[in-house]
């Protein structure tokens, strides 16, 4: 299928960059095994969906491949490192834009639990609003079912290709590693050691919340890697986008409400600048723009 395309391609270019800067990378071996390990289980997929052509079969494919994404992402934390940390230019943009870091100043000014919760629970259901999305596809618009998932799967290893090469780890991050009273006078300092994924700040909310302690638990998971732009945004851009397509109001009533807490979330819980939530909204819509135009040139459609 072509998301396997994608998926493979990217393999691809990644196990390039990593041979060629074997000895720079941390893990190198866990990197081209990890690999080699992901092309021989879309290739045993391809196989069974071979011998057993049916819809749980290909169900089954296009599932277990998203449900990769995640290391996906983490492993661009191994690449991102062969290049400097630009989060002193991001952060310096947020305040040259608006005068200080609304990622510092917006939790701080808004402590509802109610918002809070919202924005919070809003964020960690980033993954079950594409889950949801797919799923109406293949139940109620199967011949594009194939298209969609290729459509999020392809906008997922575009952001994952910008990582690799933009390594912004974001505020939670950068500001413990710089001090907070830097933050405060608005000093952005370059940092050359790589940033420590145990040195973030704390979740801001209603502490005894279950949205604060989703997001606690997901912290406590990720790495400083793939801020700049924000695919979170950008990808729930994406799958509003292919909700308005369904033409499904429920579906639609569905995705929005937390699309708009994503946006404003990501800067809540300090995960991304304002800028980075900004330029993920605008390349959302480029990304679902461009792989729909794709998808369509080369005629995707489930059999």
């Amino acid at each position: 299928m072509a998301l396997e395309w994608v998926i493979l391609a990217y393999a691809v270019i990644t196990l390039l960059i990593v041979l060629f800067c074997f000895t720079k990378v941390a893990n190198p071996d866990e990197m081209v095994w990890g690999r080699v390990r992901i092309a021989a289980i879309t290739l045993g997929l391809w196989v069974v969906y071979r011998f057993m052509p049916c819809k749980a079969t290909e169900l089954l494919r296009i599932l277990i491949e998203m449900l990769l994404l995640a290391w996906w992402y983490q492993d661009t934390a191994n690449i991102n490192v062969l290049f400097p940390n630009l989060d002193p230019i991001v952060a310096h943009w947020d305040q040259m834009i608006f005068g200080f870091q609304p990622a510092l100043v917006f939790a701080e000014k808004f402590t509802q639990p109610v918002l809070s919760e919202f924005l919070e629970i809003s964020y960690a259901m980033y993954y079950p609003i594409i889950l949801v999305v797919c799923v109406y596809y293949f139940w109620y618009r199967y011949k594009e079912f194939e298209k969609c998932c290729f459509i999020v799967t392809a906008s997922f290893f575009t952001y994952y290709l910008i990582f690799d090469f933009i390594p912004v780890a974001g505020p939670m991050y950068y500001y413990p590693a710089i001090g907070m009273e830097n933050v405060v006078k608005g000093i952005f300092p370059a940092i050359s050691d790589k940033i420590s994924h145990t040195a973030l700040m704390k979740a801001p909310g209603w502490a005894d919340g279950i949205g604060y302690q989703l997001i606690t638990d997901i912290h406590g998971d990720e790495r400083p890697t793939g801020a700049f732009p924000s695919s979170h945004v950008g990808i729930t851009i994406v799958s509003l986008l292919l909700a308005i397509r369904s033409r499904s109001k429920k579906l639609i009533l569905f995705v929005l409400p937390f699309c708009i807490g994503i946006c404003f979330a990501t800067v809540y819980i300090r995960a991304h600048y304002a800028i980075d939530a900004m330029t993920g909204l605008v390349s959302g819509i480029v990304l679902y723009v461009f792989w729909a135009w794709v998808a369509n040139k080369q005629k995707i459609q489930t059999s």
